[in-house]
């Protein structure tokens, strides 16, 4: 079977944009996180409104790692990276609780499977744990620094136009209250009188709004907590104006941020990263069943669809 060209870092960060934040909490931390898989690779994002981290890897680099952490199992790349889009996927719709009493879905982490985060030296590793097919399974995700352009690119520069939107609903509302006012003014006028005194509204003034929401709601507005709000409720908000946002050119560097990350992978550096050349269309997302993508060799055993036992 033909090698499948390695995933270019241009490729994975314009599909990244594209997913939804997640809020995760483990080991006590509480992160947003976003990734996105396919069968050449995969780019994983994680920030704590403090610092972010990255780590891209290409299937070489899933294939060494995956014997480095299981010897026992035998399987290609592309069904760990199957297998570990299912679970990290588990992860992110839990909000960081894979276990809750109910079965997984399809490729999806099973009951037991348990999500380590751990610091150092500036890095940040995911370790997952769990069983397949009766044998142990590892993965660990090892996390980089992420560059400035990255995080502008994911996260500041899509807030910049949620907010830009919601300003522009605060706007659209505050003409049709004035057009309202309008209304009931014209109703007044032609005799109609109210039945209800309860219902009874002052005519709305825009600028007594903005001062009162700003001494009353502004401070528990602006409460980000742990980043939870981007993941829940401003979710679908988000992922339209990222689908909305002109693309950008291939250079996207700001003043001061150093290479780009398409031409220098050297702004966050990863193990395995390949050299550049031709960039091939994107591949589909590795959406095949880890398990129907390997075959079980033992000693007296009929092999049969199933994660491979290693000698």
């Amino acid at each position: 079977m033909e090698a499948l060209p390695p995933l270019t870092m241009e490729e994975a960060e314009g599909g990244l944009l594209r997913r939804p934040w997640a809020w995760l909490r483990l080991s006590g931390d509480s992160l947003l996180a976003k990734a996105r898989f396919t069968d050449r690779g995969y780019v994983l994002l994680l920030c704590d409104l403090r610092h972010a981290w990255l780590e891209r890897v290409d299937s070489d680099l899933v294939g060494r790692r995956a014997k480095e952490l299981n010897r026992r199992l035998t399987a290609p790349p592309a069904a760990f990276l199957s297998r570990l889009d299912g679970l990290l996927g588990s992860l992110m719709e839990a909000g960081g609780a894979p276990d809750r009493g109910r079965d997984p879905p399809p490729g999806g982490a099973p009951p037991g499977t348990t999500f380590r985060c751990t610091r150092a030296a500036g890095t940040l590793t995911l370790s997952v744990g769990g069983q397949l097919a009766g044998l142990p399974f590892r993965w660990e995700f090892h996390c980089a620094p992420a560059p400035s352009s990255l995080v502008f690119e994911q996260l500041v520069q899509p807030l910049m136009g949620v907010s830009l939107a919601l300003q522009g609903q605060v706007r659209e509302l505050a003409g049709l209250l004035r057009l309202k006012d309008a209304q009931i003014q014209d109703y007044e006028d032609g005799g109609a009188v109210l039945g209800r005194d309860r219902l009874k509204t002052e005519p709305f003034d825009e600028d007594a709004f903005q001062e009162r929401f700003v001494a009353e709601k502004l401070p528990a507005a602006c409460d980000w907590r742990d980043g939870r709000p981007l993941a829940h409720s401003l979710r679908p908000l988000y992922g339209a104006v990222t689908a909305a946002a002109p693309r950008h050119g291939p250079d996207r560097r700001t003043p001061g941020d150093g290479p780009s990350p398409e031409s220098d992978d050297e702004a966050a550096p990863q193990p395995g990263d390949a050299p550049g050349g031709p960039r091939p269309p994107p591949s589909a997302p590795a959406r095949a069943s880890s398990e129907a993508l390997l075959t079980v060799s033992e000693p007296g055993r009929p092999g049969h669809p199933g994660w491979g036992r290693g000698a």
